[in-house]
């Protein structure tokens, strides 16, 4: 029997907002991931020999082996495809170390914990919290960068690109322009995925119903994302387990399963992105009002011998709606400059949409990590085992972040 990548198992830790989930350690979440991951999957920790992770996920493979006592560590990785580009990137290489021997139980992992680390534009914040709101930031300081990443972004920050925000509401405020594509068309992407986390018990935004008047009535973030436009913040973990096709098939059987395969996976960039939209000056004006995944979904496509209708419900990397939006059109859902109509469509709703998207609730309503809980909805999606279930779906499509270096998966139950 073949080698070929299938996906074993699925766990995560609880999903808080950030800062909010105590005194476990962002290690100890990324423990808990793999630990319930692993058992999902029907296997105990002496089978892994495997581990991958992406965007400088803090917590090393080799520490993590040690700690969970592997018997011995095959392969250990990290992905250079930047932050939440790299979710899917990280499973096609866990694919490829199965798939060509060099290891025969890969966990891939993400664990994010905010509150103990803090991402960038929250020290204001947490000193105000801490110290009543009178607490003045912190005095600006200078220091060198130490990644050719924050070097790129250090040239566009004096400008006032200091957040995700502002650096990808440009290209799309450009697609607005070029297309006439509208706030109403983002809000509708929201308010969907909303709907879809509010059955979702694991989902930090489960208890909070969104209306489009919310939506369109929320602050102005980076014009044109609102509030509900942007993905939260979040502490948590999520792993996945992937192994090959025989083992998968008897580990699928005794947990009533069907095998998913990971049919294909493409990671990369096009021709002088560069980080893509935090820096904009190496993007191609061609591709400049798009995710910048068109070259790479092509290559997808064409790997798989598929093609966009034959996907039964994808899982589309959400840190900013729009994204969401020029994805679809990416990826052949909908031409160039018709993914407002798309939307408008219904499309992307467990409720009779044609394309039912984010099932979970995505990281505007689920979770922020990185995009790899979307791996596992993807796989769930595929189970049956989705909060909203997709009747008789047998393939998905699952993308990590568009506007900067990027990845993507084919998913199919057999």
């Amino acid at each position: 029997m073949s080698r070929k990548a299938h996906i074993v198992g699925v766990g995560e830790s609880q999903y808080t907002k950030w800062g909010k989930i105590g005194d476990i350690t962002e290690h100890a979440l990324a423990h808990q991931a793999i630990m319930k991951a692993v058992a999902d999957a029907g296997l105990s920790v002496d089978d892994v020999d495997g581990l991958a992770s992406f965007a400088e996920d803090r917590n090393e493979a080799i520490f993590i082996a040690a700690e969970l006592g592997l018997p011995e560590l095959r392969f250990g990785n990290m992905v250079w495809m930047p932050g939440g580009g790299g979710g899917c990137a990280a499973v096609s290489n866990a694919a490829m170390a199965v798939e060509t021997g060099q290891a025969e139980v890969v966990v891939v992992y993400r664990s994010l914990c905010q509150g103990q680390f803090m991402r960038f534009g929250h020290a204001a914040e947490l000193m105000a919290n801490n110290a009543g709101a009178a607490a003045e930031p912190p005095p600006v300081s200078f220091s060198q960068a130490n990644t050719l990443m924050l070097a790129a972004m250090g040239m566009v920050m004096p400008f006032g690109m200091l957040t995700g925000a502002a650096a990808f509401a440009l290209p799309f405020r450009r697609h607005m322009h070029k297309y006439g594509t509208t706030s109403e068309h983002l809000g509708k992407i929201a308010v969907t995925f909303r709907e879809h986390a509010n059955n979702n018990p694991r989902a930090v935004l489960k208890d909070k119903p969104l209306t489009l008047e919310q939506h369109q009535a929320s602050r102005m973030i980076a014009d044109p994302f609102r509030l509900f436009d942007c993905c939260m913040e979040n502490d948590g973990a999520c792993a996945v387990v992937i192994t090959t096709e025989e083992r998968a098939k008897d580990l699928a059987k005794a947990r009533g399963r069907t095998p998913v395969e990971i049919v294909a996976t493409v990671q990369g960039a096009p021709k002088g992105y560069s980080f893509g939209s935090f820096t904009n000056a190496n993007i191609d004006d061609d591709i400049y009002a798009t995710g910048g995944t068109e070259q790479m979904a092509n290559r997808l496509w064409q790997k798989a011998d598929m093609k966009p209708s034959d996907i039964d419900v994808a899982q589309i990397y959400d840190h900013f709606t729009g994204s969401v939006l020029m994805q679809l059109e990416d990826f052949g859902f909908c031409k160039r400059g018709e993914g407002g109509d798309f939307i408008d469509s219904g499309a992307l709703s467990v409720k009779g949409g044609s394309l039912p998207t984010n099932t979970s609730g995505g990281s505007l309503s689920e979770a922020y990590m990185h995009g790899l809980n979307h791996v596992l909805e993807g796989a769930r999606s595929l189970w049956g085992e989705s909060c909203n279930p997709v009747k008789d779906a047998k393939a998905c499509l699952v993308t990590s972040a568009a506007g900067v270096p990027s990845s993507a998966i084919l998913l199919r139950a057999n």
